[in-house]
């Protein structure tokens, strides 16, 4: 909820409820009493969202290159160096490089898809995905949970040094038990400066007129000259990478059918599930005199604990589903799934358990279908390719989720009436049936995939 008052000012600074997705955007909440205003705790989001974006990609074509190991200890040294950062910093701006350094663990993800297929036969690499993906959810989850009650107990440096003490005791494991895997390419050791410079640029650019896209009407030549700069960014990343020599992100791969559908299906699928993100916990903290619930930080919680649990199980019957009957069936039934539980939210919402069960509904639906695309991909594509292939379907999952938010706090921002600080109830039943219907749209490029059991 501080994600939609910090970008869009519709609600007082005392309605926000403190530790609520705070993982994600602190805004007003427990960071800002010590370090954020609104705005600035909007700013550590986007820090995380680019700097993921970025680093998941790079991760990928490295851990190709030198080995998934390899690239793994070193970020996962550089996570918990941010993470050292954050818990000691007393001001914006340090916290700002602590979390741009902490956001490098999403690259965690096709570093781990690279070990498990080097030492892992083909089918139970797929379950093996699926379990780290659902275990990656699972610690973003309950990290989230934890936030506020850790902030609230102890302080707020604390939510940042216990899981950096988690993350650096992980570093030392792995470096000791996980056994080696070799390079996965020989084909030049230069990093494609030129490309990572421009793809910063785009990425940066595309979080900021994200960001900035629901104030076009009262600032459209700033939203206007950011899409100019975005598309003037991807223009020269483009041209780039076609001509590098080895370039950091294989722009071939998306040639691919394999890869380009599954990155389409992501991104779809993620618009669909950040609504149910975005706007449940917002429905949850509407007072209770008018539609809401009135739901602190610690109910909010506990109300989307079944949802973790979901999207944690999710991953694992992910891959086996994939394994057993193809990405396509798997896939083609998470997005049933999930089209059927957001209309259902849209048209029912009047009792808790209806947004429980509908939001458990969706992170499961989410799990599967994600999983699913990626496990499909990881699979698909030579052991070389593995971690840029994993890591463009990760980063469209980043950018599908920022769409989602962005599209489901401007339909809020919009249905909220003149003088009035809460949306009315209709806004999100509106946001609720754009998902269901965008979600369904996915369906139409399901029809073409490939079966996936050989």
């Amino acid at each position: 909820p501080a994600r939609s008052h910090a970008a869009h000012g519709r609600r007082r600074e005392e309605d926000v409820p403190d530790g609520v997705a705070v993982a994600h955007l602190p805004g007003r909440g427990l960071l800002g009493r010590d370090v954020a205003r609104p705005a600035e705790g909007a700013l550590l989001s986007i820090m995380l969202l680019i700097t993921g974006a970025l680093v998941t990609p790079v991760a990928g074509t490295l851990g190709d290159r030198y080995g998934g190991k390899r690239v793994l200890i070193r970020l996962m040294a550089v996570v918990s160096v941010g993470g050292l950062v954050s818990a000691v910093a007393p001001n914006l701006p340090v916290l700002l490089l602590g979390q741009v350094l902490q956001g490098a663990m999403v690259g965690a993800l096709p570093l781990s898809f690279i070990l498990v297929r080097d030492h892992l036969p083909a089918g139970e690499s797929k379950v093996a995905i699926g379990t780290v993906s659902g275990l990656f959810v699972a610690g973003g989850m309950a990290g989230t949970l934890s936030a506020g009650p850790v902030a609230e107990g102890l302080s707020r440096h604390w939510m940042f040094a216990l899981p950096t003490i988690a993350v650096i005791g992980a570093t030392v494991l792995v470096n000791g038990l996980m056994p080696q895997d070799p390079p996965g390419r020989s084909d030049g050791v230069a990093i494609d400066w030129p490309g990572l410079v421009l793809l910063s640029g785009t990425l940066v650019t595309l979080m900021l007129v994200l960001a900035t896209a629901p104030d076009i009407g009262s600032r459209p030549l700033t939203v206007g000259a950011l899409v100019v700069v975005l598309a003037a960014f991807a223009t020269g990343w483009t041209a780039v990478e076609r001509r590098a020599a080895t370039p950091m992100v294989d722009l071939r791969m998306l040639a691919r059918p394999e890869v380009w559908k599954a990155c389409v299906l992501t991104f779809v699928i993620c618009v669909g599930t950040s609504a149910a993100v975005y706007l449940v916990p917002q429905l949850f903290a509407v007072s209770a005199d008018t539609y809401g619930f009135g739901a602190g930080a610690t109910e909010i919680g506990f109300f989307l604990l079944p949802g973790a649990l979901a999207a944690s199980v999710a991953g694992p019957h992910g891959g086996i589903g994939t394994r057993r009957f193809g990405t396509r069936l798997v896939v083609t039934t998470g997005i049933v799934l999930m089209s059927a539980a957001l209309i259902a939210l849209a048209a029912v919402h009047t009792e808790i358990w209806h947004l429980v069960l509908g939001k458990a509904l969706i992170a499961l639906a989410n799990g599967l279908c994600v999983t699913a695309l990626v496990t499909g991909t990881a699979t698909s594509v030579e052991h070389g390719d593995t971690g840029i292939a994993t890591g463009l379907v990760l980063v469209t999952r980043v950018i599908g989720f920022a769409v989602g938010v962005q599209l489901s706090g401007a339909l809020l921002t919009a249905g909220t009436p003149a003088g009035s600080d809460i949306p009315a109830e209709s806004a999100f039943a509106t946001g609720f049936v754009v998902a269901g219907a965008v979600t369904a749209l996915a369906l139409l490029l399901t029809r073409t995939m490939n079966e996936g059991v050989k």
